[in-house]
């Protein structure tokens, strides 16, 4: 069985999958501070519970934006599962070309979700990922990486709307009953939320508009049901696109020697 590791910067999120379905998805917030102990305790008690044992699993894949948390993660794949990881990267075969100015300036969430949507879906397709930004992918016919945009995420928004205004509350996502607050309340939860919707149906309208051929749009990321609630132009929820891009790649590429060849201090 195959454990794949997306290490974001709000989530960790491990997966384990039977080479035909998920057969279990935990998330944990990230914390570079948190030893590869520490992740060893909780995840072997949810391997437990979903009836898996560590000898199972046979490789490892991992991806991280945030680089602090990479070397805690490798050492539970080795010193638990006596595993060398397959580090997602621009250096290895994508099946496509990534067509960037600086092909490894771009986030490697964003390339994964890429190719999970073309295998998935076909192409051209737009991704839209709901996470700590919110991310637009722009996938061609031929499944190439061809950009996109980003903007800020919604949590982060609602934080800094929060924090830079003094005598406005911290309040939570949804979808409010009018558009029309008649107090502060509702007419921050209406500015967050059909705000947002506007930044997406515009965005994508541009971008299909400038792409000028017809394209897909698929939702993944926590807040996508949400959001996908507000319009039509999200055609597609997939929650575990990103998890399937890492999977794939991990199909793709040689995995390393075993973690027993490698020092402890690698």
């Amino acid at each position: 069985m195959l454990l794949v590791v997306d290490a974001g910067n709000t989530n960790i999120v491990f997966g384990v999958h039977d080479g035909a379905t998920w057969r279990g998805i935990w998330r944990i917030g990230t914390d570079v501070r948190r030893t590869s102990d520490e992740y060893a305790v909780w995840l072997l008690a949810l391997l437990a519970l979903a009836g898996l044992e560590r000898g199972q699993i046979s490789r490892a894949v991992i991806s991280t934006v945030v680089p602090p948390a990479l070397y805690h993660l490798r050492r539970l794949c080795r010193d638990w599962f006596s595993l060398e990881p397959l580090l997602a990267g621009t250096h290895l075969d994508w099946g496509f070309e990534i067509r960037m100015d600086n092909p490894s300036e771009v986030g490697l969430d964003r390339l994964l979700d890429g190719l999970a949507a073309h295998q998935k879906y076909g192409g051209p397709v737009l991704v839209i990922d709901f996470g700590t930004a919110t991310t637009f992918n722009v996938i061609d016919a031929d499944g190439n990486y061809c950009g996109g945009a980003i903007a800020p995420g919604i949590n982060l928004s609602v934080e800094a709307l929060h924090t830079a205004a003094a005598r406005l509350p911290r309040v939570g996502v949804g979808r409010p009953q009018a558009v029309i607050g008649r107090n502060t309340i509702v007419a921050m939860r209406s500015g967050i939320f059909w705000g947002y919707i506007g930044l997406i149906e515009g965005l994508a309208t541009r971008i299909r508009n400038e792409f000028t051929a017809p394209m897909k749009v698929v939702g993944t990321g926590g807040l996508a049901p949400l959001f996908s609630e507000g319009t039509q132009i999200i055609e597609r929820i997939d929650p575990e696109l990103t998890l399937d891009g890492l999977r794939l790649l991990a199909a793709r590429n040689p995995h390393p020697i075993s973690s027993s060849a490698m020092t402890s201090n690698d």
